[in-house]
């Protein structure tokens, strides 16, 4: 009977206590609350410098110049509104369409041939059984790329002048009949301004796809020489489709810099001989600051920028689809 009565008021008070449990859980609720709220403030006080500084070097000025787009401005005195007054010209004047055309045509020479040589190189280098050479080859062949375009351009000049580097190789080797001014005539200067922006390409889209070698199984090497394949069928049967996420990153960077190359063109030729060099980039610079048209230099500049969007989204797409599969 003892037993009983004591286990009856424990009972009790265990049920008087249960009953104050669920209120103070009620109370941690928000209090966790409150401290999730405290760490996202926090979070965002921490990028709110960053988001500022993105906002007003990179959202204003693109907001900007697709405002002044729509107006005939000088750049002092009060603009005019013309719609897409612009826009038209930008689709109607040989001139502008034309410096669009030679910023696809570098296409060929910034990216198509820097990334494919670049896998050749890259397969190459795998097979080279020292480290040391294999760093060596990586630093020297990864220089090109440290060097500012600008520079780049200067020094390229030179050697591809009269008296150049290039035409005294060329005399050398008894090709002196082939020598001319290479920037100088308006039928390789496009041309050559190709061969300086591969030269800059090239180097990253080599030490970006053998990193990514380094990442692929390398029992798939071994498997696949013991069944015979050669170095050609392990190149596309293996070291291609294992790199199509760096391949997909240097198509994009090496795209977007022939479509918005600027230093290198102005730098070399300036958009010379006649226009046969011009690109975007360089025709913005010369609408904007020695024609004063800041309306038409925007227009062609918004419309470069959607070109880019136009050629770089589908192409990422298109990398992070085959990535999933």
């Amino acid at each position: 009977m003892t037993s009983k009565t004591s286990v009856a008021p424990s009972l009790a008070h265990d049920n008087e206590r249960g009953q104050g449990r669920p209120p103070m859980r009620q109370a941690a609720v928000p209090g966790r609350k409150a401290q999730t709220v405290k760490r996202a403030i926090r979070g965002y006080v921490f990028i709110l410098p960053a988001l500022l500084f993105y906002g007003l070097f990179e959202l204003w000025p693109i907001i900007q110049t697709v405002w002044y787009s729509f107006y005939n401005w000088n750049g002092i005195d009060e603009s005019t509104f013309i719609g897409l007054g612009n826009y038209i010209r930008v689709f109607t004047d040989s001139e502008l369409l034309g410096s669009i055309g030679h910023a696809f045509y570098l296409i060929i020479f910034f990216s198509v041939i820097p990334v494919c040589l670049g896998l050749i190189v890259a397969a190459l280098i795998k097979d080279v059984r020292s480290q040391v050479g294999k760093g060596v080859a990586q630093v020297c062949l990864f220089l090109p790329r440290i060097i500012p375009g600008a520079a780049a351009g200067v020094a390229w000049t030179w050697m591809l002048a009269d008296t150049g580097t290039v035409n005294q190789i060329l005399q050398g080797l008894g090709l002196g009949g082939i020598t001319r001014s290479w920037l100088g005539e308006q039928s390789t200067a496009l041309p050559a301004v190709g061969v300086i922006g591969c030269w800059l390409q090239l180097g990253f889209c080599i030490v970006l796809l053998l990193s990514g070698i380094g990442a692929i199984d390398q029992s798939l090497y071994e498997a696949a020489s013991l069944d015979g394949a050669g170095w050609w069928r392990q190149l596309f049967s293996i070291t291609i489709p294992g790199l199509r996420g760096q391949i997909g990153v240097c198509f994009t960077m090496t795209i977007v810099a022939a479509l918005a190359s600027f230093d290198v063109v102005f730098m070399s030729t300036q958009g010379g001989p006649g226009t046969s060099t011009m690109v975007p980039g360089v025709m913005v610079y010369r609408l904007a600051f020695q024609q004063n048209r800041v309306g038409l230099a925007s227009a062609l500049a918004v419309v470069l920028m959607a070109l880019v969007l136009l050629v770089v989204g589908p192409l990422q797409r298109l990398v992070e689809g085959k990535k999933e599969r």
